[in-house]
C-alpha cells in the first residue's frame, strides 16, 4: 500500500500540487478509482456474464432453469457485485482513516444486505412463472412456503441492518426477540393463520388457480385468479372481484365446481307438478302422464344439448297437495352460467308446452283458490 501511496503522490506532484492538499487529492483519486472499479465490475457482469448465463440456460432441454435463472434474477444478482468490490478495496483506500473506513464499510454492508435480499425475493417470485394457468396442490404449497420465506428474509434483513447501524452482533438482537415474540405473533397473526389455512387447502387438494368456486357468505361466484397467504382473489362472472381469506374458506363452506368441469355435462334437476284431475288412462290402458314421461325421456336423449350417454331420467317424485310431481334429471353439455341457464330454459319451456298435447294441466293456484 505504501508503494501505491508514493506512486500517487509523485503523480500528483507532477501536476504542481504540494503541501497538505496532496493527501486529500490522493484520497479523492482512490475513492473515484474504487467506485469506478465497482461500476465497471457491475457493468461487465450485466453485459457479459448475464448474456452468457442466459445462453447456457436456453440451450438446456429443461425449462425450469430458463424461468428461475431469468434475466431479472441475474441482473439483480449483478447489483451485489459493486458492494463486494467496494468492501474489498476499503482497506486500500482508507488505510489511514479507520473511522471513515468503518462508516463506509457499514453503508456498504447495508447496501449488500438490501441487494442480497432483493435478489432472493426476485428469485422466489420467479417460481410463479412455472405455473400453466392452473396451480397444482404441490405448487400451491410451495407458493405458500415461498411467501413465508419472503417475509422471513425481509424480517432477517431488517435485524441485520439494525445490527449494522448500532454495531451489535445480530445474534444478540435475535436473542432479545424472545421477549417480543407475543407482539410479533400478534402482528403476523393473519399471515400465520393464512399459512395454516393454505396448507389445509393444498393438503386436501381443495383449491387451485382457475377453479370456479362459489362462496355464498362472501358473494363470490367466479374463477380463482390469485391465492396468497392472506387472500384468495375471485373474479365473478360479472367481472367484479371479491377477495376472501383462506381462513374463511377452511372454516366456512364453499363450492368448487372443478369436479363438474372435469366431467362431461352439468347436472340439472327440475320438478313440475301436474293437476291430478288431468291424469287419465287412455284406450290402450296406458296413462297419459306415462306416455308423456316416456316421450320426454326419449326427446332428452336425442336433444343435442343434452348428454345422452348419461341416460336422462323422468321419474315420479312424491306427490303433494300441489299435484302429481314429475322430476326431470338430465346433464347439459353447456356448463357456463349463461349457456347453461339458456339451454335449461329451452328444455323446460318445451316440457311445459308439450304437456298440453297429452291432456295434462300443470298445477297452478289462483288467488282465493283452495288447494
Amino acid at each position: 500500500m505504501e508503494t501505491i501511496k508514493e506512486y500517487l503522490e509523485r503523480m500528483i506532484a507532477l501536476t504542481g500540487l504540494t503541501g497538505d492538499i496532496v493527501p486529500a487529492v490522493r484520497y479523492g483519486i482512490l475513492v473515484v478509482v474504487a467506485f469506478l472499479l465497482a461500476w465497471v465490475a457491475g457493468w461487465l457482469c450485466r453485459k457479459i456474464v448475464v448474456p452468457l448465463a442466459l445462453k447456457v440456460t436456453h440451450k438446456t432441454e429443461v425449462k425450469w432453469d430458463d424461468v428461475i435463472f431469468n434475466e431479472v434474477v441475474l441482473r439483480s444478482a449483478c447489483s451485489i457485485i459493486p458492494a463486494i468490490v467496494i468492501w474489498a478495496l476499503l482497506p486500500l483506500v482508507f488505510f489511514e482513516y479507520p473511522r471513515v473506513a468503518e462508516i463506509v464499510g457499514r453503508l456498504t454492508a447495508i447496501y449488500f444486505t438490501v441487494m442480497a435480499v432483493r435478489t432472493v425475493i426476485v428469485f422466489i417470485d420467479s417460481f410463479k412463472q412455472l405455473e400453466n394457468g392452473t396451480r397444482t396442490s404441490k405448487q400451491q404449497y410451495l407458493y405458500s412456503v415461498c411467501g413465508v420465506l419472503k417475509i422471513l428474509m425481509i424480517f432477517i434483513s431488517v435485524i441485520f441492518i439494525i445490527a449494522i447501524i448500532i454495531n451489535k452482533n445480530p445474534a444478540t438482537l435475535f436473542a432479545g426477540l424472545g421477549a417480543a415474540s407475543a407482539i410479533l405473533m400478534l402482528a403476523f397473526q393473519d399471515t400465520i393463520k393464512g399459512l395454516v389455512a393454505g396448507i389445509r387447502l393444498t393438503a386436501n387438494d381443495m383449491l387451485h388457480i382457475g377453479d370456479w368456486i362459489t362462496v355464498p357468505n362472501a358473494g363470490a361466484n367466479g374463477r380463482v385468479e390469485e391465492i396468497t397467504l392472506t387472500m384468495v382473489k375471485v373474479r365473478n362472472f360479472d367481472n367484479t372481484v371479491v377477495t376472501v381469506t383462506p381462513q374463511m374458506l377452511v372454516d366456512g363452506a364453499f363450492q368448487n365446481w372443478l369436479g363438474m368441469e372435469e366431467n362431461e355435462g352439468r347436472k340439472q334437476v327440475r320438478q313440475v307438478y301436474f293437476d291430478f284431475r288431468s291424469l287419465k288412462v287412455e284406450e290402450d290402458g296406458v296413462a297419459n302422464i306415462t306416455k308423456f314421461r316416456r316421450h320426454i325421456e326419449q326427446w332428452l336423449r336425442e336433444n343435442p344439448k343434452v348428454v345422452g350417454a348419461k341416460n336422462p331420467l323422468v321419474r315420479q317424485a312424491d306427490a303433494t297437495q300441489s299435484g302429481c310431481c314429475l322430476e326431470f334429471v338430465f346433464w347439459l353439455y353447456a356448463q357456463g352460467g349463461i349457456d347453461f341457464e339458456r339451454d335449461t330454459s329451452d328444455i323446460m319451456e318445451y316440457i311445459f308446452a308439450a304437456s298440453a298435447d297429452y291432456g295434462l294441466r300443470i298445477y297452478q293456484q289462483f288467488p282465493g283458490q283452495q288447494a
